[in-house]
């Protein structure tokens, strides 16, 4: 199901986002007054994670502070990588521990590139949520900064299209919204598609020949679908973060959309991908199973 990574498109096949989401306004973050450099999605997957714990469907990894990290990130953290196999799903767990003595700023992500089209089909593809999301995402400013202004989206309900007004702010109260968004070349070659603020705790993507990608969510407030036609991949990212604002130049830790961990405390992120396949069955789609 996952893409062959590929290094003249996309030379990943499903990377740990950490410590930030996105890109950063000049490739830096700022910590008390100082800037460090920080690339896009941060360190954590270009990093050497440890195994501490490995069977025939189970697996934990580690990454801790060490110098290289700390010269982008002035934290000391854990950062816990936790995998299991299901009859017919993966579980992926991210778990960030603040270390230090002070609180510690983060975001993260998972980041899967699956194979497109899906199970080989020529039907049109659909990504549908569980609940009505807004029909617009944030346009990418250059440098991959989010900037204020929306963009609006064919998400359509089981009734009928949604309205294709520009839609301004993005705490509109107004905004239409839908479940079912249908995915063309054209919609993905344009930029990543970036739902902030879900309702949803679940999605699905179907090939429509009866091959289905399920994913469930666990403390994962944003979502975003990313891909470059035609090469034949499409990611389904789970996030916690998102990149900076057109202009942000606060500190890390007044980022929008970071999370702040006291010293001790562990934030904890799940992603559940089932798949089903023609002439199959899913599995218990019901909330993401413990790790």
């Amino acid at each position: 199901m996952l893409w062959a990574s590929d290094a003249a498109v996309w030379p990943q096949v499903a990377p740990i986002l950490f410590p930030v989401v996105g890109w950063t306004r000049n490739g830096e973050i700022r910590h008390r007054g100082v800037s460090y450099p920080m690339g896009v999605h941060g360190f954590a997957a270009s990093q050497m994670f440890e195994p501490l714990e490995t069977g025939s469907a189970f697996a934990r990894f580690a990454l801790r502070a060490n110098d290289e990290t700390r010269a982008q990130y002035p934290f000391e953290f854990r950062l816990e990588a936790v995998y299991r196999l299901e009859r017919d799903a993966l579980v992926w767990a991210l778990e960030a521990t603040n270390l230090g003595r002070e609180p510690m700023p983060y975001a993260l992500g998972v980041h899967p590139g699956f194979r497109r089209p899906l199970a080989g089909s020529t039907e049109p593809h659909v990504f549908a949520f569980d609940e009505p999301e807004r029909a617009a995402v944030p346009v990418i400013a250059p440098g991959g900064l989010f900037s204020d202004a929306m963009r609006p989206i064919a998400l359509e309900s089981a009734e009928r299209a949604l309205s294709r007004m520009p839609l301004q702010g993005e705490n509109d109260t107004g905004a239409a919204r839908g479940r079912r968004l249908a995915l063309t070349d054209d919609l993905l070659a344009q930029e990543a598609l970036c739902f902030l603020g879900l309702q949803s705790a679940g999605a699905t993507l179907d090939n429509g020949a009866g091959a289905q990608i399920r994913i469930e969510l666990e403390n994962y407030p944003h979502l975003a679908l990313w891909a470059r036609p035609p090469a034949p991949f499409l990611c389904i990212e789970a996030w916690t973060g998102h990149g900076d604002p057109v202009g942000f130049a606060g500190e890390v830790s007044e980022k929008p959309s970071m999370r702040l961990l006291a010293p001790g405390e562990t934030g904890r992120h799940v992603a559940r991908f089932a798949v089903k396949t023609p002439g199959g069955r899913a599995g218990a789609l019901g909330a993401a199973a413990r790790v």
